[in-house]
């Protein structure tokens, strides 16, 4: 089987979030897929099963199966493309979040997301103790993160989190946030050691939360986003309705092909 791994959200190697992208050559169980993942030890594994003229997607990562990711969808679409597979100028995808496409903008790649709109709450307890703020200036949560503002860049930048308390939280991860500077309309960061990944390194899904936010906050509907993990990534996104545009660049850094 064909197995790829990519840089997406970046157009430099050894940058933005590296996923693996599996190739299936027919069809695999749950615990086959998790094995790989865990072997592959990456933020996500995805894979692929075409279909009569669109994929089924499957993301995994090293600890349970998710039901939205953006970057591994990026890689996905990058490594039709680049490995010559389809030509189709749009890629239909079936996952558990429903039918996602990617389409080719330029030289970006824009994935068409569900925005998961977040509700005001108050801090759960221990959540802003495990982020290392007392500072929060704003609490949310969506059907999968709790999402927090904090009031400056510097402060999301300087978070060091006790992951071994967040691990305990009852959602997929913890979104941080806060307005940008320079070129970047916000920055973020995420947490879900949770799902086995103490700090993501840029996170496709978390900004169909972070696009309507900002979007009401800043009155834009177009913004460029940066997700400042150690890694860092930038992200242009887009509010399309109940729609996230999610456009980035991706690089493949090792291809191979599996044996078991």
């Amino acid at each position: 089987m064909r197995l790829l791994q990519i840089d997406a959200f970046t157009s430099e190697p050894f940058k933005g979030n590296p996923a693996a992208v599996c190739f299936l050559d027919g069809v695999r169980d749950d615990r086959w897929m998790a094995n790989v993942a865990a072997e592959m030890n990456l933020a996500e594994t995805a894979f692929l099963s075409p279909r009569e003229d669109s994929w089924s997607l499957r993301w995994f990562t090293p600890a349970v199966e998710v039901d939205l990711c953006g970057h591994a969808t990026l890689a996905s679409a990058h490594a039709i493309w680049s490995e010559n597979i389809s030509a189709d100028a749009v890629l239909r995808f079936h996952t558990r979040s429903g039918v996602l496409t990617a389409t080719r903008d330029g030289d970006f790649i824009e994935l068409d997301f569900p925005a998961k709109r977040e509700e005001t709450i108050a801090a759960p307890a221990g959540l802003l103790d495990a982020l290392g703020t007392t500072n929060a200036s704003y609490v949310g949560r969506n059907q999968f993160d709790y999402l927090v503002e904090l009031p400056s860049e510097a402060e999301v930048r300087a978070l060091k989190p006790d992951h071994s308390v967040l691990r305990q939280l009852p959602v997929r991860g913890v979104i941080v946030t806060s307005r940008g500077s320079g070129q970047y309309d916000f920055i973020s960061r995420f947490f879900a050691p949770g799902s086995g990944i103490d700090e993501d390194p840029v996170t496709g899904s978390s900004h169909c939360c972070l696009t309507p936010y900002w979007s009401q906050k800043l009155g834009k509907t177009e913004m460029n986003a940066y997700q400042a993990s150690p890694r860092g990534g930038a992200i242009r996104v887009r509010l399309d309705g109940d729609r996230v545009k999610l456009a980035g660049h991706a690089v493949t850094v090792l291809r191979g092909e599996l044996l078991v």
